[in-house]
């Protein structure tokens, strides 16, 4: 497969895509062609080394935003006829009622790892405020009641060493509750798509 061949497959495969995340995607394959073609390779070769154009496209539309996604999807391919029209409307009440609860369990998930990230860092500032109230107020009675000061002052110092190894956890657990999440929106995107992608590679 040369250049134009593998450019104008990519084209026909991403159609029914923002015209401009098509061109894009196309500008881009086609400066990796170009770069490799610059280094040595034969345009055929440069272009078996880009890999398919199933899975560019798979991927290509997992890096888009959901609901750019979405609308791409549920935008009709062809012209609706009178009684497919019917139908959606008919059936309005069930279809947006099932896509408001796919978007509502969305946003719970993505708001319940928030919730769950701040209150983890809410809890290191709470022992890090706790350590230096400790700290000062240990001072503050060094010369009041120095066996009470010193158990403020333990007590503060304490904190500021659980707030500290906390904060080192609480960050490596953020990263990874992150990146969870970012695995839960491919899951969700690849519903969007897995099928028509499987069934173009049938075809």
């Amino acid at each position: 497969m040369n250049k134009t061949e593998f450019l104008s497959g990519l084209k026909k495969k991403l159609a029914g895509l923002p015209e401009n995340e098509v061109e894009k995607t196309r500008s881009f394959y086609l400066e990796m062609i170009d770069d490799r073609i610059e280094d040595g390779m034969s345009e055929e070769a440069a272009v078996a080394a880009i890999g398919n154009i199933d899975d560019i496209v798979k991927e290509t539309m997992l890096e888009l935003p959901l609901t750019t996604l979405m609308k791409t999807k549920m935008r009709p391919k062809t012209r609706l006829k009178a009684w497919e029209i019917v139908l959606l409307v008919l059936g309005f009440p069930l279809w947006f009622s099932l896509l408001a609860a796919f978007v509502v369990v969305i946003l719970s998930v993505y708001a319940s790892v928030w919730a769950v990230i701040i209150s983890l860092y809410a809890t290191v500032a709470a022992l890090v405020l706790s350590a230096l109230a400790g700290i000062f107020g240990g001072l503050f009675c060094l010369f009041q009641n120095f066996a009470a000061s010193l158990f403020i002052l333990g007590s503060g110092l304490i904190c500021g060493g659980i707030g500290i190894l906390a904060f080192f956890g609480v960050t490596a657990l953020s990263v990874w509750l992150v990146k969870l999440t970012g695995l839960f929106l491919r899951w969700v995107k690849s519903l969007f798509i897995t099928r028509e992608v499987e069934y173009e590679i049938n075809n």
